[in-house]
Parts: structure tokens; sequence; C-alpha cells
């Protein structure tokens, strides 16, 4: 009977260990993402933030703005915690190099605080995003892959305006 007790105290702590590294994994690869995001805004030069590369496309600081919207709406929409920008970010006018930091960066750490005050529960929870069901875990990888598509979508800007963009950044 001891050695059952014993057991089932190992199997448990086990699956508590495994879902804390569940999250550890995600808040780490939010933080990731964060960082590399961050190496883009820096490495495009002051005067490629209004940058088209054609007309019917989105400039540099309107695709950043994108990529910080989908953000906060996929959290908002998944936690239905309260975004801290008001209205559309893409929308802004100021399209400043710092104005576009400071809104893009802010999203990756709303992004990170909701994910570390996430439980496991809430984690397997069922929601809906932009009017499809899925598990919060889910939201947070469309979310994540939302954020490199259009990360790496302004690599082309960043060369068209003869700079270099940061190198694939892995760990």
């Amino acid at each position: 009977m001891k050695k059952i007790a014993i057991i089932c105290v190992m199997l448990l702590v086990c699956n508590a260990v495994t879902a804390q590294t569940s999250f550890s994994r995600y808040v780490k690869e939010w933080e990731r993402a964060r960082e590399y995001t961050k190496e883009y805004l820096e490495a495009m030069p002051e005067d490629g933030y209004a940058f088209k590369p054609t007309p019917e496309i989105r400039s540099f600081a309107s695709q950043m703005y994108h990529l910080a919207d989908a953000n906060l709406a996929f959290v908002s929409s998944a936690t239905g915690k309260k975004s801290p920008i008001e209205g559309s970010a893409e929308k802004m006018t100021d399209q400043s190099k710092a104005a576009v930091t400071k809104v893009v960066l802010e999203s990756y750490d709303f992004v990170i605080a909701a994910l570390k005050g996430m439980t496991e529960a809430e984690w397997k929870k069922n929601v809906k995003v932009f009017g499809f069901e899925m598990t919060m875990e889910n939201a947070f990888e469309k979310a994540f892959e939302h954020q490199t598509h259009h990360r790496g979508q302004t690599t082309v800007y960043i060369r068209l305006k003869g700079a270099t963009p940061p190198k694939e950044k892995l760990l």
C-alpha cells in the first residue's frame, strides 16, 4: 500500500512539473519573440518606418502596428483581459521609431503577462477567438504564428532600406 501511495505522489509531481515546463516554454518563446522583434525595430532606420515598398501594401510602421494589434486581439479575445491600447494601433498616425517600438513591445508584454498569470485549467479551457472555438493554448499558438509571419515580412522592408535584418534568434 505504501508503494502505491509513493507511486501516486510521484505521478502527481511529474504531471505538475510537465505542466510547469509547458508554461515555462511558452513564456520563454514569447520573451524570445519580443527580443527578436525588438531587434527588427532597431534594425530599421528611422526614415524607414513610413516606407512602403509599393503603394498597395502597409508601411513598415503599419506592418509592426498590425503585429501589435493581433497580439493584443488574440490574447484579449481568448482571456477576456482588456487590451492596454485603446483602438487599433494600425490606425495610429505616429509612424516614428519610438512610437512604434513602444506599442509593439507593450503588446508583447501584455501577452507574456497573460501567460505568466495563467493556470493549467485555463490553458486547456475552450475559448472563442474571432468566432472560432479553440483551446487557450491554441489561441496563444495562433497568435505566435501570426506575429512570426508579419515580423518575417518586414525583412524585405529592412533590406530595401539598405539595412541588415537581425540574424535568426533560435535561442
